[in-house]
């Protein structure tokens, strides 16, 4: 693949080469590819198609999760989230020790592989947020908690330049992969200081469904605000707001 430099940037085909811009810049790449119908029916590309069958269930997986949790994930992703969220949910699938290749699939593979994710690598969870917490997920009850006990803002979180506000959000998660349906039970604490004051105990629980089959999901992040003349504004947009998938229960 080449990269387009100088001031000409072309969009579309010429001859054999086609040039489109990316999240890299413009590049260009000669037109080539097996004939469709031959890449479906021969057997040289038996597992072709099996990986094909499996990264295609991936993306559409992603895709649920993505629209799942879409009320949080206007505030806090990254512009390369869909493809690092694929990448694991293949691994996820590949982790399947049932079914047939080509075959695989999110409910007999590995949920708990999405445990840790974090959806915005330009602030991350893991590398902000401090304080002592327990988390937990009880599936009879439908309850995913997220406790942390009394801290210093200012010692305990590593809030971005600017910052004189937080917020803490949890949601609680439950996906039908096979039905490809969600149930999201989200919260959030009051906009609170980023000061030298110690917190009180900080408790959220997000009640989902009782006694689920399906696996669930509890995510926490930080969202960071600046007050001026006593209203809060999204710091940078949100760029730096925090995101991750703290537990994962599969169910299986």
């Amino acid at each position: 693949m080449a990269r387009l430099k100088g001031l000409l940037k072309f969009k579309g085909t010429m001859g054999d080469i086609t040039f489109y811009k990316t999240q890299d810049g413009y590049v260009a790449r000669e037109k080539g590819g097996i004939d469709k119908k031959r890449m479906a029916t021969d057997p040289a590309f038996q597992r072709t198609r099996e990986n094909g069958s499996e990264f295609g269930r991936a993306g559409k997986a992603t895709k649920l999760l993505r629209m799942a949790l879409r009320p949080l994930l206007v505030n806090a992703a990254d512009d390369r989230l869909t493809s690092r969220l694929v990448k694991k949910m293949v691994k996820v699938i590949q982790a399947d020790q049932v079914s047939e290749r080509g075959l695989r699939n999110v409910i007999d593979g590995e949920a708990e592989l999405l445990t840790g994710f974090e959806f915005n690598i330009y602030g991350k969870f893991d590398s902000s947020f401090y304080p002592q917490y327990e988390a937990s997920i009880d599936r009879l009850s439908g309850n995913h908690t997220f406790e942390v006990q009394p801290f210093v803002p200012q010692n305990m979180i590593a809030a971005p330049v600017g910052t004189t506000h937080y917020k803490l959000v949890t949601a609680g998660l439950e996906v039908d992969f096979e039905a490809n349906t969600y149930t999201l039970v989200p919260s959030a604490t009051e906009v609170l200081p980023w000061d030298n004051a110690e917190t009180a105990l900080i408790s959220q629980t997000n009640t989902v469904i009782v006694n689920s089959t399906k696996p669930l999901f509890l995510v926490v992040g930080v969202e960071y605000y600046q007050e001026i003349n006593g209203a809060f504004y999204p710091l940078k947009n949100g760029s730096y707001n925090s995101l991750k998938i703290l537990k994962v229960d599969s169910g299986v």
